[in-house]
């Protein structure tokens, strides 16, 4: 072995380790929250969640000397867009995963590879073959066996779960055009501070709780486990080949399932586990087959 692909495979053994720890700690972050039950009302809890999430990335960013707000006109509008857009899926996302059980809620979000390749498709002209194009329907169909509407229709906090992906989708789409002179952390700290602000707002207008140390408590490793998967991610997109590494990201997945059973006693019925495994198995193509197409275009 050269040393050369000698050094790209610790790369990507790095990479796929940081991105397993990316995903362990946002899963940790979503049982820490789940676990708060109906104690602290909604916006208020991701209001103080959000206060220590954003000290949190503007100390780790003024650290490194990553925060750059002389930006050009274009980026700061796709900062905007993509800020309201994570404000929506927090929302959403959280509304959610109080009611439904976290696997199931999870294995939902696994399809976001195969919305962002279609809109990507749809709004940049992105090409799309027909495997894909296959893939992302034999996915959606998998996302319906998690979802399962009954004689009455889709559970209302199915519809948030998949209005959550909707606004990751847009999120990321925008991410995707920023230019390389956004910094990832100056970005990711006006998203968690549009986040704080709009749900300081909310729970202003609401009225305030008090919060027990217990929940202070699971606010503060929430924060805490929402950081470092943030601050694993970014050192993943600078660490190894995109194509090998991004597939770990369903090992989110299996955190989810073990975490769901160990915390809140709950088990997904085989046939979403069969839904669940479907979008997995089209998401993983859809990524192998864009990094293949990437190496044939080199």
């Amino acid at each position: 072995m050269t040393p050369d692909a000698s050094l790209r495979r610790s790369d990507n053994l790095r990479g796929a380790g940081l991105m397993m720890l990316s995903m362990a700690a946002f899963t940790l972050n979503d049982t820490a929250i789940k676990a708060l039950g109906d104690s602290v009302p909604l916006a208020q809890a991701i209001f103080l969640r959000g206060v220590m999430s954003t000290a949190l990335i503007y100390l780790a960013a003024r650290h490194i000397g990553a925060i750059r707000l002389n930006l050009p006109r274009r980026d700061w509008a796709l900062i905007v867009l993509r800020s309201l857009a994570d404000l929506g899926a927090t929302f959403l996302f959280l509304a959610a995963l109080m009611r439904m059980p976290l696997a199931n809620l999870t294995a939902i979000l696994q399809a976001l590879p195969l919305t962002v390749a279609l809109a990507a498709a749809l709004v940049f002209g992105e090409p799309l073959g027909w495997r894909r194009l296959a893939a992302i329907a034999i996915g959606f169909v998998g996302v319906m066996l998690i979802v399962r509407p009954g004689p009455g229709g889709f559970d209302i906090h199915a519809l948030y779960a998949l209005g959550a992906v909707g606004f990751v989708t847009i999120r990321d789409l925008a991410a995707r055009r920023l230019s390389p002179a956004a910094p990832s952390m100056t970005v990711a700290l006006v998203g968690a501070a549009v986040i704080m602000l709009a749900s300081g707002l909310l729970a202003a207008m609401q009225g305030w709780q008090p919060v027990g140390r217990t929940d202070l408590g699971l606010l503060a490793l929430a924060a805490v486990f929402i950081f470092a998967g943030y601050l694993a991610s970014v050192m993943t997109m600078r660490v190894g080949e995109i194509g090998l590494v991004a597939p770990f990201r369903y090992t989110g997945l299996i955190w989810a399932l073990v975490l769901g059973w160990l915390v809140f006693g709950d088990w997904p019925t085989p046939l979403t586990l069969f839904g669940a495994a479907i979008v997995v198995a089209t998401g993983l193509f859809t990524l192998l087959r864009e990094r293949a197409l990437a190496r044939q275009a080199r």
